[in-house]
C-alpha cells in the first residue's frame, strides 16, 4: 500500500503528499537520467516534523510525485494559470528539463490516477471527518518544501516559510494569523504570506472553514534544513533551527482548535 496513516486524537492532521521516493520498477525503467535524480522531492519533510506535537494524524502518500502527484487538480487544471508549473503526472521537473524516456499517454495517466490519487484523498478525507467528528472541527496543514531558488519557477530566492490559504479563503483569519505571527518572530527565518505558493489543490479542496475544515499550506525552502544537490542530505545544524519553530505552529493550531468550533 503506497499509503501510511498514523491516526492521532488531536484536531490537527499533516498532510504529506510528496515526501515518498517510491518508484514501482516498470515506471522507474520509463524515467531518463535527469528523472531518476528525483530532484523534486520534498525531501525528509516527513522526518523533519515527526515528533514535534503529540495525536497529530499524518497522512502520507509514499509513491514519488513522479508516478502521480497528489496535489495537482485530478482534472488536470493547472493550479497557477499562466505560470510555469507541473502537471498531475510530471513530464519535466522543476526546470523545466524532460524527465521521461517514455512517457506516459493520457490512458495511462488516467489510470495512474484511479489506483493512486484517489485512494490517497480517500484517506486523506477520511482523517479529516473523523477528527472533525471527534472536536467539531480539523485543521489540516499541508507539509511541503521545495529548492530555495528555482528560475523556471519563480523569480529570486524564496523565504524560509511560504504560507499558503488561497488568499484566505481556506481557513479562518486566526489559524493564518497564528502561523504567520509565529513565522515573523522566529529570528533569522524569513516568511511570506500567499506569495508565489498560495497552497495547492489538497489546500484549496479540502478548506472550507464553514463546514468546519480549516486547510493551510506550508512550503519549506529546503536550505532551511538541508543540502539542496544530491545526494539531498540533511543538515542537522540547520533542522534543528527550524524544528521548534515548527513545533510552535504544531501546537498553537492545536491549542486553537477548540476557538475555531465557535467562528465561520
Amino acid at each position: 500500500m503506497s499509503i501510511e496513516v498514523t491516526r492521532g486524537e488531536s484536531p490537527l492532521v499533516l498532510g504529506l503528499p510528496h515526501t515518498g521516493t517510491d518508484l514501482p520498477p516498470e515506471i522507474a525503467a520509463r524515467l531518463n537520467d535527469t528523472g531518476r535524480v528525483l530532484a523534486d522531492t520534498d525531501w525528509h519533510i516527513h522526518t523533519l516534523h515527526d515528533g514535534l506535537a503529540a495525536g497529530v494524524t499524518t497522512v502520507r502518500q509514499t509513491l514519488h510525485r513522479y508516478v502521480i502527484d497528489v496535489n495537482r487538480d485530478p482534472t488536470g487544471a493547472s493550479l497557477y494559470p499562466g505560470q510555469n508549473t507541473t502537471g498531475l503526472v510530471p513530464l519535466t521537473d522543476f526546470d523545466g528539463t524532460p524527465i521521461w524516456s517514455d512517457p506516459p499517454d493520457t490512458a495511462e495517466i488516467t489510470a495512474r490516477r484511479a489506483a493512486h490519487h484517489a485512494p490517497y484523498h480517500a484517506a486523506l478525507r477520511a482523517e479529516l471527518d473523523r477528527v472533525r467528528a471527534r472536536h467539531g472541527v480539523a485543521i489540516l496543514y499541508d507539509c511541503h518544501s521545495i529548492r530555495s531558488k528555482i528560475p523556471f519557477l519563480f523569480d529570486g530566492t524564496l523565504p524560509d516559510f511560504n504560507i499558503g490559504t488561497d488568499n484566505g479563503t481556506t481557513c479562518a483569519p486566526a489559524v493564518q494569523a497564528t502561523v504567520t505571527d509565529i513565522c515573523a518572530a522566529a529570528p533569522g527565518f524569513s516568511h511570506v504570506v500567499n506569495g508565489r505558493f498560495r497552497g495547492g489543490w489538497t489546500t484549496r479542496h479540502y478548506g472550507r472553514p464553514d463546514s468546519g475544515i480549516h486547510a493551510i499550506q506550508m512550503e519549506l525552502a529546503q536550505s532551511a534544513y538541508m543540502q539542496e544537490c544530491p545526494p539531498w542530505d540533511w543538515d542537522a545544524a540547520r533542522a534543528a533551527r527550524l524544528r521548534p519553530v515548527l513545533a510552535r505552529i504544531l501546537n498553537a493550531l492545536i491549542d486553537l482548535a477548540p476557538r475555531l468550533r465557535s467562528q465561520p
